[in-house]
């Protein structure tokens, strides 16, 4: 067999093992339902064709800066995209403080409403200048200004729920390898360039394929 033939058949074979890893391990990409989790808080139409899922961290001040445009995204498309929030505490202590309280607000249906008043009131308790324990207050005190209940809100956080959220969304984080928040995914694609267009764009491909 002449050399050239035998260098194209090793070529070959190489390209197909090649293709078949990627196949194996790759994401579920183009899959609306890609890394949700049945916990997570959902924004939106529930069966829209279109996920967007977020792993963010409350005291992040680029997922605070992101947010009103995710929302004109919903607005944008009310029918069309849900948004699912996955939680990425990499402040530490502060930010699971924060998604605490946000879990016993969505206990008691205020969630939406306690997540928009921490990131409008971001730098009061995110700010670099704040020790853990002044942000902690400050979050608490944000949260019942906008209506939680503070006992209730303090006994369903006892109740060590929270944390079990935070320990498997913690998980999910770990087997995508996410470095940094925010991170987007649109039906399972990772969003390579953060930016309200760049999300944009990839939301109406997304709803273009759904159709």
């Amino acid at each position: 067999m002449k050399k050239g033939v035998i260098v194209g058949i090793f070529l070959l074979v190489l390209g197909v093992a090649a293709f078949s890893l990627w196949f194996t391990t790759k994401p579920a990409e183009g899959n609306r339902d890609s890394f949700v989790a049945s916990h997570s808080p959902v924004l939106g139409v529930i069966n829209a064709p279109v996920t967007i899922v977020e792993f963010f961290d409350p005291a992040c001040e680029a997922c605070a800066a992101m947010s009103p445009y995710v929302k004109e995204t919903l607005a944008t498309h009310p029918e069309g995209v849900r948004l699912v929030l996955r939680y990425a505490p990499f402040h530490g202590d502060v930010s699971v403080e924060a998604i605490e309280i946000l879990e016993a607000a969505r206990e008691q249906r205020l969630f939406e409403r306690v997540l928009t008043a921490f990131f409008r009131n971001h730098p009061s308790w995110a700010g670099h200048g704040f020790s853990p324990e002044k942000g902690k207050a400050t979050l608490w005190k944000i949260a019942l200004a906008s209506g939680l209940n503070e006992q209730r809100a303090r006994a369903y956080i006892a109740g060590n729920k929270t944390k079990k959220v935070i320990a498997e969304d913690l998980k999910q984080i770990k087997e995508l390898n996410i470095q940094g928040t925010p991170t987007f995914y649109v039906n399972g694609k990772k969003l390579i360039d953060l930016g309200p267009e760049q999300l944009d764009q990839m939301v109406s491909a997304a709803l273009k394929e759904s159709k």
